[in-house]
């Protein structure tokens, strides 16, 4: 199975690529208060269709670039349809 994770579109400015930030939780030992951490992934987007605020799933693939290892698997919710 391969690595995937949810998060949503905050640039879409290069061609064939968007960059996506994936939000996680995590439950702190001590002080019992949930921490939330955040990072930056590019990910492959073959036909663009994806725009700025949409919540995506991307999965992981063999290194397309240099900083690119992700591709775009589904579109979850469209930031134009909830408008």
């Amino acid at each position: 199975m391969r690595q995937s994770f949810l998060g949503m579109v905050t640039s879409t400015s290069m061609s064939k690529t968007i960059k996506v930030r994936v939000t996680r939780s995590k439950l702190h030992p001590i002080v019992l208060k949930t921490i939330k951490s955040h990072k930056n992934y590019l990910a492959h987007d073959e036909n663009q269709l994806c725009g700025l605020g949409d919540v995506v799933r991307i999965e992981a693939c063999r290194p397309l670039s240099k900083n690119k290892h992700f591709t775009v698997s589904e579109i979850v919710r469209s930031a134009n349809a909830s408008k």
